[in-house]
Order: C-alpha cells, then structure tokens, then sequence
C-alpha cells in the first residue's frame, strides 16, 4: 500500500469520519485553520522583529564608506589605543582592514592607501 494509492486515502478519510462523526470535522478543520493563521501572523511577526533588530544593529556599508560620518562627542581616542566606535574604525573594518594591534596614524594611512586604489 502507498500513500498516493486513492483507496488509502478513502480509508483514511473514512476512518477520520467514524472517529469524529460528520458534526465534527468541520469545526476541527476550522479550528486547524485558526490555529494556522495565528501561526503565520506570529511567524511574519517575529520575522520582522528579527530583521529590524538586524537592520538596526549593523551599520549600512556603502553608506558609511561613502559619507563620512561625524565624530561622536563621547568617542575619545588616543593615538595608541583607537576605541571601536570611532568612525575611523568602523570606515577601516568597513573597508576589510585589521586594526589589532595598530596606531590610529597606521590605520589612517592603510585606510587612505586603499580608498585611493
């Protein structure tokens, strides 16, 4: 027996109606189909929930490699210690340049090097 065999599924269906009786299957089925629709509106939901989150949390690229972006009052950088906020960066991380470890004049001239390229 295979389930695309039609007589499986008439035995199925047939079996369904002598569980439930012919009163019930309508409400059952209406109710499968609130439940569903409750589902997807709670899925789209936190899907969008998710994806605003994500939008929010990272910067856009193009837009931040091609306007510079004003320095933050709050964002106080030595030249040996570069802090991560600072526009510098976010432009050198936007830009695929490692910043461990180098002076904020070393990234200057790294970032400068590969815009003018």
């Amino acid at each position: 027996m295979a389930w695309d065999d039609p007589v499986v599924w008439i035995l199925i269906v047939g079996a369904i109606v002598l569980l439930f009786g012919s009163n019930k299957i309508p409400q059952l089925a209406r109710s499968l189909g609130a439940a569903r629709k409750e589902f997807d509106n709670a899925r789209k939901g936190l899907t969008t929930a998710i994806n605003s989150e994500i939008n929010s949390a990272t910067p856009n690229p193009t837009f931040s490699s091609t306007v510079p972006q004003p320095a933050s009052p709050q964002i106080i950088a030595s030249e040996k210690n570069p802090v991560e906020d600072d526009p510098l960066m976010i432009a050198a991380r936007n830009e695929g340049i490692d910043t461990r470890g180098k002076t904020r004049s070393e990234i200057a001239a790294e970032l400068a090097s590969k815009v003018k390229d």
